[in-house]
């Protein structure tokens, strides 16, 4: 199933990216940065050239697809023009700024040679697989409620960077882990329409950036004459058509004790409840099974559950670019996932329930 790809943003992504595209069996041609070292640097790990610009990585021979791994304020940009180029698209999370954005690259995606998929990569965890394997299988019942929950007590990414600056990035910890959480709940929840959201932000921490303590940071160090005006943690309720409610919890800052929150996504059924970290290597279910409440441990081979969960988004990718496969996650649930989000942002500043 071998292919060409283009890695469009060299940063830690596209690296990862490129990595889980070789372990497929995917060439990488070439990359382009906004930084030309990194893209040299990846290029050259990955035996591809460097672009000098996005629309020359789209023209280079040998190019089938590309992997937009850039800041959210790029994304549109970055897959429309490879969309209208006729490439196929993996497109990082979350799809684009707003919903508005989403809508003009459905538009150009129906119209294209390419297909385009979102780069939902924790559906594709091994615990997260057997977790819907099981409720696709009915053996959790009716799905009543789900909560989906990732802290950090002083994980700020890159404090002063395009991460914590809303007109790159969209917002705080609610569009860079809360898009993975709420995709995968609506996910194994079966894509039930959104009816109404009720969500709060708050911003505590970084202010001002100097003073921030922290024990590691993700894209760091800190800029400290850079911009923090994003939220640091967010939680909200979603109501979901049926009755299915799902509740996020999210932080990226709190002053979080050891043991009092668990990471995670737990799942309460009429007939049995599951719980896994996304990815962990292992998943608890909780059932009454022959009139006596059991607890049960599946077994599954998840020796490295990151590296599989992407390998696994690479299998379909390849397939859809090869074979005409359906994406694995779709540009229409991406566009219903951002509606989410904005509506949780909307409501947070007008401080009630909002409708979809």
């Amino acid at each position: 199933m071998s292919f060409g790809l283009g890695v469009i943003g060299c940063g830690s992504i596209g690296g990862v990216h490129a990595h889980a595209a070789r372990r497929a069996g995917i060439r990488v041609v070439g990359a382009w940065d906004i930084l030309p070292e990194r893209a040299t640097a990846l290029a050259l790990e990955h035996g591809g050239q460097t672009a000098p610009s996005i629309d020359a990585l789209l023209a280079m021979a040998g190019i089938d697809a590309v992997a937009v791994a850039v800041p959210n304020d790029r994304h549109s940009e970055c897959a429309s023009k490879a969309l209208r180029a006729g490439k196929h698209v993996l497109l990082e999370k979350p799809m684009a700024m707003n919903a508005a954005e989403c809508d003009e690259i459905l538009a150009l995606a129906k119209n294209s040679a390419g297909q385009l998929q979102l780069g939902f990569v924790c559906r594709q965890s091994p615990a997260a697989l057997v977790a819907k394997r099981w409720i696709d299988a009915g053996r959790m019942g009716e799905i009543y409620h789900i909560k989906a929950s990732l802290y950090r007590r002083r994980g700020i990414p890159g404090l002063g960077g395009w991460f914590t600056t809303k007109k790159h990035s969209g917002g705080g910890p609610l569009i860079d882990l809360g898009v993975h959480v709420i995709d995968l709940a609506l996910h194994l929840g079966g894509h039930r329409a959104v009816e109404r959201v009720s969500g709060v932000t708050w911003s505590k921490f970084g202010h001002p950036i100097a003073d921030y303590r922290y024990t590691s940071m993700w894209a760091g160090p800190p800029k400290l004459d850079g911009t923090c005006d994003v939220e640091d943690g967010a939680t909200a309720l979603i109501r979901c058509a049926g009755g299915l409610t799902i509740e996020v919890n999210v932080t990226w800052a709190a002053n979080i004790p050891t043991g009092s929150t668990v990471d995670g996504i737990s799942v309460w059924g009429s007939r049995g409840g599951v719980f896994f970290d996304i990815f962990g290597k292992d998943v608890s279910i909780a059932a009454e099974e022959a009139g006596m409440l059991v607890d049960i441990k599946p077994q599954f081979d998840a020796p490295n559950p990151t590296d599989q969960a992407w390998d696994e988004q690479y299998r379909h990718f390849a397939l859809m670019v090869t074979k005409g496969k359906t994406p694995i996650a779709t540009g229409a649930q991406g566009r219903s996932l951002q509606a989410v989000l904005d509506a949780i942002y909307q409501s947070a500043e007008l401080n009630r329930e909002v409708e979809l």
